[in-house]
């Protein structure tokens, strides 16, 4: 190698590198929920510890899945924000999960800014077991769900029995973003 491409190449790869530098912080500011991360917004997300988190029991179904509103009201005395999926899991007695996690439906999340006492919701859908071979499913009577707000590490865990699997595999449980 000469001494001409070994510059040539020097220059290309700070060139590149000043590029992608420069690129990082421009798509952090297009990522939805970036202006809260980069200080412009000052409303906190939403602590599971602030939230109320429970079922409205009033199903509606369609093709062997019963959608019900999972809620979430804000009762920590100040304004905050919910972006994204819950993560959701039945649970037996004791807390245990049953089978496979909540499967997330594909839909484009957006920043809910909840004021104090106002609620937001996201929908959990529930496939009837029966629907599934009882020898994959292993079908149980859950006590409840456990729900992590989104992008939270504590859950909180919602009374409502329901037929859920035992077994992971079928994704008996479905989920779709917090909205308004």
């Amino acid at each position: 190698m000469n001494l001409r491409t070994t510059a040539a190449r020097r220059f290309f790869c700070a060139g590149a590198f000043a590029c992608a530098a420069a690129l990082v912080p421009a798509a952090a500011m297009a990522a939805p929920g970036a202006a809260a991360r980069t200080g412009h917004v000052t409303t906190p997300a939403c602590a599971t510890s602030g939230l109320d988190v429970w079922l409205n029991t009033q199903g509606q179904g369609a093709a062997g899945t019963i959608f019900y509103k999972l809620n979430f009201t804000n009762l920590s005395g100040s304004t905050c924000t919910l972006f994204g999926y819950p993560k959701v899991s039945g649970t037996n007695l004791d807390g245990t999960q049953l089978g496979s996690p909540a499967v997330r439906e594909i839909v484009t999340p957006h920043t809910v800014t909840l004021a104090n006492g106002a609620t937001a919701f996201a929908q959990v859908g529930i496939v009837q077991p029966g629907l599934f071979p009882a020898s994959k499913c292993g079908p149980v009577t859950a006590a409840g769900l456990r729900v992590f707000p989104p992008n939270q590490t504590q859950s909180k865990r919602v009374p409502f029995p329901f037929t859920a699997c035992s077994k992971t595999g079928p994704l008996y449980l479905k989920v779709v973003p917090v909205q308004k």
